[in-house]
């Protein structure tokens, strides 16, 4: 289902900007929707690291029964990396919208609506989970 969501999320980006450039007639419009999708995916990747990490975590931490679980020795990344990685994910993405509309001049709109494509990308899945279901 993620890797859904991930998919129709990139075409709905893709969707918006060639619908947000027919209307605009510039290329900084449809810059600024991939750009914004470009944020969302990133934001998307740093949420998605830090909940792999901690369910790996607490699997790891169930499986061992009361041994103290040492994740570093084993490989897999630590918790504190993926706390940073978490919390730093704002700056991160405020950075990077502020490189890109007042540096590479792309349209702030576009950028909005790049952003909301993972929303629309939700729904659509929202919804074709529901055209499966039955009501009674």
């Amino acid at each position: 289902m993620i890797a859904r969501i991930a998919r129709d999320t990139a075409l709905a980006c893709l969707a918006i900007a060639l619908v947000f450039f027919l209307f605009k007639r510039t290329l900084a419009a449809p810059l600024g929707v991939l750009g914004g999708g470009l944020l969302i995916g990133l934001s998307f990747w740093a949420i998605r690291g830090t909940v792999d990490t901690f369910i790996s975590l607490q699997s790891s931490v169930s499986r061992r029964s009361g041994e103290a679980a040492k994740v570093d020795e084993t490989g897999r990344k630590s918790p504190r990396f993926a706390l940073v990685k978490f919390f730093t994910r704002h700056g991160i993405v405020a950075l990077a919208a502020y490189g890109m509309m007042v540096r590479l001049h792309v349209d702030p709109l576009g950028v909005l609506l790049g952003v909301t494509s993972l929303g629309i990308a939700a729904g659509v899945e929202a919804l074709r989970d529901l055209r499966w279901r039955r009501f009674l």
